[in-house]
């Protein structure tokens, strides 16, 4: 019989899943955002849903088998939904989060207004009979057309055997209404037994009146938070102009090819990524790279959306066009952070996913031990003290600890160049105690230049050679190759043909021309590994210019070095500065590179940094970082070269230079978009302020239920009287959500 492997199917098919981030809309606490992920994780073909009720949004990784429209019809089922065949679906969720914001806005006045009546009848004019039917005709608009949506939600909810916070609000204010509403109209029942009959219209619209205000000033706050991504969506225009058959017409971005042909005056946006086609100008690309000198753009050069053009004006071929510009790239990386959970995040998920639950016990439990002990007024002390905690124990503030610091945190990240792929890694950048930084690209500029070409001195022409060099390294990917074919070519000299070209990684190249002469261009260790023979004379010169921070080429044949060529990489201004600042914070800086052990020492020489190692093999650079990793030490890996990729996979905290390879960026958490290493100092202190954030969000939202449940069950009550009006409680509840996306929102202001 035949044993199918259920783990290996699942993860065979989830390589096969598509991640996608869909606004949810309906949302109304954390406990609504516990509902979805619940209900998406158990859809079929769902492998993992990840809810961020801050910014009203679910990242779904799900089979491609499964439609998007299964998902929404799932969410539907229990009152929520999805956005997905919008054409831009964040547009679409700010035009609804701007109705939702106005609808919540005009009921909470009008609410206001009804209850202010009602307020000032229940507190001073308690005795006058007419107050109490007054009360009730006014109550009715409050509870059941302002704050219907309470009633409807929760009722949604309960069809699932659900609750949420609209249950706690819809509970507490239904019975304190219902009550009311009885001794309004039996107040005999309670006068033949001597007890006064009070009502509570007061208590359950200011209830209703003060939540609403409570989320008016959340969403307003929470509208707050996504304001980086708001600056970045900004950037793109919403036209551009094309050249059809000579012709200049405008059309909107989304209907935009590749291909097209694109005009763009001076002052204008690039819309799209594309390359220089005719004409020229200087374009500002600081909102990409940081830099704000403006940067020459003329024909076949590489052109990106959401830059300004400055002077002159030009024509660019489309090549990337939707979400596939950089832009677009980047806004998509900010949200899916800003969606990502940290992992605090999860265990604070599951409280707030059992906490209405345990609620609604305490609130039984109340009114059960009220009614046992009370006396005479047991009854409406125990329908107060239950109502009460019904009130005061709303989970939003615990739901709303981490997601708000972790978006203003991705977002302020953006702000100062620093993209932040998900809230794990931002979480545990404060706990780094150890950078390893690559040298070319990184603490270099990446730009090297030949500065020496020495030729053995028994040569009578090398011009030969230099045909032969110039065929070889316009071969070679490795990042010092454009650099001396740039120098060949300026000498105008022409590419010799060779018939087979073999990479040595970690040491050089091996190529064979038409004549079946073989030929070496490498470090020393390549040299030595050929037995090829190396002139004294050179060799010294060799080793005085590597402690000029130089690093140096061997050009070879079988016999013998031909010539050794010296290629400097200037270091960058602020490399010293930001090594300086981890220095200073206790963090120890490493600097691995693959080149030679000399040049190594003379830049980390000139950069302050004691321990470096040269000649590192990338599968080298990982195993050092297991090595600190073993010694107990939180490592972030800082590269921007394809041979950084394995050793970023490795690190705990990945950081890629945002000038680096594709590879790089995919496999790092962080990308410096950026090339100054000033940003990594910025990137751990963020860290570290959003982490003091979420904790102090979550020391608030804990000890306001620890504190507020207990007193609204009237534990108080035998020590001085005291008994906490339900209408306290729903002001101190909508106090403590404000307060904790407030308490966010104070990373906005702080400086890096």
């Amino acid at each position: 019989m035949e044993t199918i492997n259920v783990f290996a199917t699942k993860e065979k098919n989830r390589k096969e899943s598509i991640k996608e981030s869909f606004p949810v809309t309906g949302m109304t606490c954390a406990s609504c955002a516990s509902s979805v992920e619940s209900v998406l994780k158990h859809t079929s073909g769902v492998f993992d849903a990840s809810v961020n009720f801050a910014n009203s949004s679910v990242l779904v990784e799900y089979d491609k088998e499964l439609s998007p429209n299964q998902l929404q019809n799932a969410l539907r089922e229990v009152g929520y939904d999805i956005i997905i065949d919008a054409e831009n679906p964040s547009e679409v969720q700010q035009e609804l989060q701007q109705k939702h914001y106005q609808d919540i806005k005009s009921r909470t006045i009008w609410s206001a207004i009804l209850t202010l009546p009602i307020f000032v009848l229940g507190m001073f004019f308690m005795q006058w009979e007419p107050g109490k039917w007054i009360s009730l005709a006014l109550s009715i608009p409050v509870l059941f057309w302002f704050g219907r949506s309470f009633f409807i939600n929760a009722y949604k909810q309960a069809k699932y055997g659900k609750a949420n916070m609209d249950t706690l609000v819809a509970l507490s204010t239904g019975i304190a209404f219902i009550f009311s509403v009885f001794n309004t109209f039996f107040p005999e029942f309670w006068l033949s037994q001597g007890i006064e009959p009070h009502v509570y219209y007061e208590a359950a619209t200011v209830i209703i009146t003060f939540i609403s205000l409570g989320k008016l000033l959340e969403e307003k706050a929470k509208s707050n938070t996504s304001s980086a991504i708001k600056k970045l969506m900004g950037l793109q225009p919403k036209t551009l102009k094309i050249i059809e058959n000579g012709e200049e017409k405008e059309i909107p971005i989304s209907a935009v090819q590749v291909g097209q042909t694109i005009l763009v005056r001076p002052g204008e946006k690039i819309p799209v990524d594309g390359e220089v086609s005719k004409g020229s100008s200087y374009v500002d690309e600081s909102m990409i790279t940081g830099e704000p000198v403006p940067v020459e753009k003329s024909k076949d050069e590489k052109v990106f959306a959401g830059t300004v053009n400055q002077k002159g004006s030009f024509h660019f071929t489309a090549e990337k066009v939707g979400g596939e510009t950089l832009l677009s790239q980047i806004i998509k990386m900010v949200q899916e952070a800003q969606g990502s959970k940290a992992p605090v995040q999860k265990l604070v998920d599951k409280i707030a996913g059992i906490f209405v639950p345990v609620v609604l016990s305490i609130s039984i439990v109340t009114f059960v031990v009220w009614i046992l002990i009370g006396g005479d007024n047991a009854f409406s002390q125990a329908l107060l003290t239950s109502v009460a905690v019904l009130v005061i124990a709303c989970p939003c503030a615990l739901g709303l600890a981490t997601p708000t610091a972790i978006m203003v945190g991705i977002g302020k990240g953006a702000e100062n160049y620093i993209l932040i792929k998900d809230a794990e890694s931002l979480e545990l950048g404060h706990k780094v105690n150890a950078v390893i930084l690559d040298k070319t690209g990184t603490v270099t500029e990446g730009k090297p230049l030949v500065t020496d070409i020495l030729w053995n001195d028994k040569l009578e022409n090398n011009n030969e050679y230099k045909q032969v060099l110039l065929a070889i390294e316009a071969q070679s990917e490795h990042p010092l190759a454009e650099a001396l074919v740039n120098h060949l070519k300026d000498e105008n000299i022409e590419k010799a043909e060779i018939v087979s070209f073999e990479s040595i990684t970690g040491k050089g190249v091996k190529a064979q021309t038409e004549n079946g002469s073989q030929y070496y261009v490498g470090n020393h260790k390549l040299m030595l590994e050929k037995n090829i023979q190396i002139d004294a004379s050179l060799m010294q010169t060799a080793e005085s210019l590597e402690e000029q921070a130089k690093t140096v080429i061997f050009l070879g044949n079988e016999k013998q070095v031909l010539a050794i060529l010296a290629i400097a990489d200037k270091i960058k201004e602020t490399s010293k500065k930001a090594i300086e600042t981890l220095q200073e914070r206790g963090i120890e800086v490493y600097m691995l590179t693959g080149d030679n052990n000399k040049t190594a020492s003379a830049v980390a020489k000139q950069v302050g940094i004691i321990n470096y190692q040269g000649e590192v093999m990338p599968s080298e650079k990982a195993a050092f970082v297991e090595k600190l990793q073993a010694d107990g030490k939180i490592v972030a890996m800082v590269g921007d070269g394809i041979n950084d990729s394995h050793a970023l996979a490795q690190a705990n905290v990945s950081i890629a230079m945002g000038k680096g390879s594709d590879i790089a960026m995919d496999v790092a958490k962080m990308t410096l978009i950026t090339s100054d290493l000033q940003s990594i100092p910025k990137a751990l202190e963020l860290s570290k302020r959003t982490v003091l954030g979420i904790r102090q969000n979550l020391f608030w939202a804990f000890i306001y239920n620890i504190i507020g449940i207990p007193i609204a069950a009237g534990v108080l009550y035998p020590v001085n009287g005291f008994l906490l009006d339900p209408m306290i409680a729903g002001m101190a509840m909508a106090f403590s959500s404000v307060s904790v996306v407030l308490n966010s929102l104070r990373l906005k202001r702080v400086k890096l």
